[in-house]
Protein backbone atom coordinates (compact mmCIF):
# COMPACT_ATOMS: atom_id res chain seq x y z
CA UNK A 1 0.00 0.00 0.00
CA UNK A 2 1.47 3.56 -0.94
CA UNK A 3 1.74 6.19 1.57
CA UNK A 4 0.53 9.81 0.98
CA UNK A 5 3.34 11.92 -0.11
CA UNK A 6 3.79 14.77 2.00
CA UNK A 7 2.42 17.41 0.17
CA UNK A 8 -0.80 15.46 1.15
CA UNK A 9 -0.21 15.88 3.95
CA UNK A 10 0.84 19.46 4.08
CA UNK A 11 -2.16 20.26 2.76
CA UNK A 12 -4.28 18.96 5.33
CA UNK A 13 -2.54 20.59 8.35
CA UNK A 14 -2.90 24.25 6.35
CA UNK A 15 -6.40 23.52 5.54
CA UNK A 16 -7.70 22.65 8.87
CA UNK A 17 -5.02 25.24 10.57
CA UNK A 18 -5.52 27.72 8.28
CA UNK A 19 -1.57 28.57 8.24
CA UNK A 20 1.77 27.86 6.84
CA UNK A 21 2.70 24.70 7.80
CA UNK A 22 6.55 23.14 6.62
CA UNK A 23 7.17 19.93 5.60
CA UNK A 24 10.96 18.09 6.21
CA UNK A 25 12.02 15.03 7.04
CA UNK A 26 11.56 13.34 10.22
CA UNK A 27 12.60 10.41 12.13
CA UNK A 28 10.48 7.76 13.73
CA UNK A 29 9.16 8.97 17.02
CA UNK A 30 9.82 7.19 20.20
CA UNK A 31 7.39 5.67 22.26
CA UNK A 32 8.75 6.64 25.51
CA UNK A 33 7.57 9.03 27.92
CA UNK A 34 6.31 11.79 27.05
CA UNK A 35 4.33 9.49 24.84
CA UNK A 36 3.00 10.42 21.16
CA UNK A 37 -0.49 10.47 20.02
CA UNK A 38 -1.66 7.34 18.10
CA UNK A 39 -3.91 6.71 15.64
CA UNK A 40 -5.27 3.85 13.92
CA UNK A 41 -6.75 3.29 10.70
CA UNK A 42 -8.97 0.34 9.27
CA UNK A 43 -10.05 -0.77 5.81
CA UNK A 44 -13.52 -1.93 4.76
CA UNK A 45 -13.18 -4.82 6.23
CA UNK A 46 -12.44 -3.59 9.23
CA UNK A 47 -8.75 -4.83 9.75
CA UNK A 48 -6.16 -2.49 10.84
CA UNK A 49 -4.46 -0.95 7.77
CA UNK A 50 -2.25 2.55 9.19
CA UNK A 51 -1.18 4.80 12.23
CA UNK A 52 -0.85 7.73 12.33
CA UNK A 53 2.27 8.91 15.65
CA UNK A 54 2.18 12.55 16.72
CA UNK A 55 4.62 13.52 18.77
CA UNK A 56 3.43 15.50 21.70
CA UNK A 57 5.16 18.61 20.51
CA UNK A 58 3.18 18.13 16.89
CA UNK A 59 0.14 17.24 19.03
CA UNK A 60 0.39 20.57 21.07
CA UNK A 61 0.74 22.93 18.38
CA UNK A 62 -1.25 21.55 16.19
CA UNK A 63 -4.33 21.01 18.55
CA UNK A 64 -3.80 24.78 20.23
CA UNK A 65 -3.36 26.28 16.33
CA UNK A 66 -6.54 24.59 15.23
CA UNK A 67 -8.63 26.08 18.04
CA UNK A 68 -7.02 29.26 17.72
CA UNK A 69 -5.32 28.88 21.69
CA UNK A 70 -2.36 31.13 22.28
CA UNK A 71 1.22 29.59 21.33
CA UNK A 72 2.15 29.39 25.52
CA UNK A 73 -0.43 26.94 25.94
CA UNK A 74 0.86 24.22 23.65
CA UNK A 75 4.43 25.34 25.10
CA UNK A 76 3.05 24.69 28.69
CA UNK A 77 1.36 21.31 27.71
CA UNK A 78 5.07 20.15 25.93
CA UNK A 79 7.09 21.02 29.24
CA UNK A 80 4.73 19.05 31.22
CA UNK A 81 4.27 16.10 29.02
CA UNK A 82 0.48 16.24 29.29
CA UNK A 83 -1.56 16.97 26.31
CA UNK A 84 -4.53 18.59 27.56
CA UNK A 85 -8.16 17.35 26.85
CA UNK A 86 -9.34 20.30 24.79
CA UNK A 87 -5.81 19.96 22.74
CA UNK A 88 -6.07 16.13 22.27
CA UNK A 89 -10.14 16.87 20.85
CA UNK A 90 -8.55 18.93 18.39
CA UNK A 91 -5.87 16.42 17.33
CA UNK A 92 -8.32 13.90 17.00
CA UNK A 93 -10.25 15.80 14.61
CA UNK A 94 -6.67 16.33 12.64
CA UNK A 95 -6.21 13.08 12.74
CA UNK A 96 -9.53 12.16 11.28
CA UNK A 97 -9.43 14.45 8.37
CA UNK A 98 -6.00 12.71 7.52
CA UNK A 99 -7.68 9.81 6.73
CA UNK A 100 -8.77 11.08 3.16
CA UNK A 101 -4.90 11.29 1.92
CA UNK A 102 -3.95 8.18 3.56
CA UNK A 103 -7.26 6.14 1.88
CA UNK A 104 -6.60 8.50 -1.64
CA UNK A 105 -2.78 7.30 -1.52
CA UNK A 106 -3.49 3.64 -0.73
CA UNK A 107 -6.63 3.32 -3.33
CA UNK A 108 -8.57 1.89 -0.14
CA UNK A 109 -10.85 4.10 1.69
CA UNK A 110 -9.65 4.28 5.22
CA UNK A 111 -11.72 5.39 8.27
CA UNK A 112 -10.55 6.40 11.66
CA UNK A 113 -10.99 3.59 14.17
CA UNK A 114 -9.13 4.60 17.40
CA UNK A 115 -7.12 8.10 18.79
CA UNK A 116 -4.87 7.04 21.79
CA UNK A 117 -3.78 9.78 24.30
CA UNK A 118 -0.18 9.80 25.63
CA UNK A 119 -1.49 8.85 28.98
CA UNK A 120 -4.08 6.55 27.26
CA UNK A 121 -2.29 2.76 27.24
CA UNK A 122 -0.86 1.34 24.22
CA UNK A 123 -1.83 -2.17 22.95
CA UNK A 124 1.72 -4.14 22.27
CA UNK A 125 0.14 -5.12 19.11
CA UNK A 126 -0.14 -1.28 17.89
CA UNK A 127 3.24 -0.72 19.96
CA UNK A 128 5.07 -2.79 17.60
CA UNK A 129 3.79 -1.56 14.70
CA UNK A 130 4.53 2.05 15.63
CA UNK A 131 8.26 1.28 16.08
CA UNK A 132 8.51 -0.80 12.85
CA UNK A 133 11.20 0.55 10.57
CA UNK A 134 9.36 -0.62 7.06
CA UNK A 135 6.91 1.48 4.98
CA UNK A 136 6.37 4.49 6.86
CA UNK A 137 6.65 8.51 6.05
CA UNK A 138 8.18 10.50 8.92
CA UNK A 139 7.60 13.71 8.45
CA UNK A 140 8.31 17.27 10.31
CA UNK A 141 5.55 19.68 10.41
CA UNK A 142 6.33 23.49 11.34
CA UNK A 143 2.79 24.88 11.96
CA UNK A 144 3.51 28.85 11.52
CA UNK A 145 3.39 30.99 14.52
CA UNK A 146 3.53 27.87 16.71
CA UNK A 147 6.45 25.30 16.58
CA UNK A 148 6.91 21.70 15.17
CA UNK A 149 7.22 18.42 15.80
CA UNK A 150 7.15 14.86 14.05
CA UNK A 151 4.33 12.91 12.42
CA UNK A 152 5.03 9.37 11.63
CA UNK A 153 1.91 7.65 9.03
CA UNK A 154 2.83 3.76 9.10
CA UNK A 155 1.68 0.95 7.05
CA UNK A 156 0.09 -2.07 8.64
CA UNK A 157 1.50 -5.57 7.49
CA UNK A 158 -1.04 -7.82 9.15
Amino acid sequence: MSLPDRKLIKDVFEGLLGRDVAVGDGTPISLDAPRPVVATYIDPHHQLAFLAVMDLPLAAYAGAALALIPKGGAEAAIEDGVLPDNLFENVSEILNVLAAPIGEASGVHQRLSTTLAPADPLPPHIASCAATVGAREDVTLEVAGYGSGTLSIVTVFS
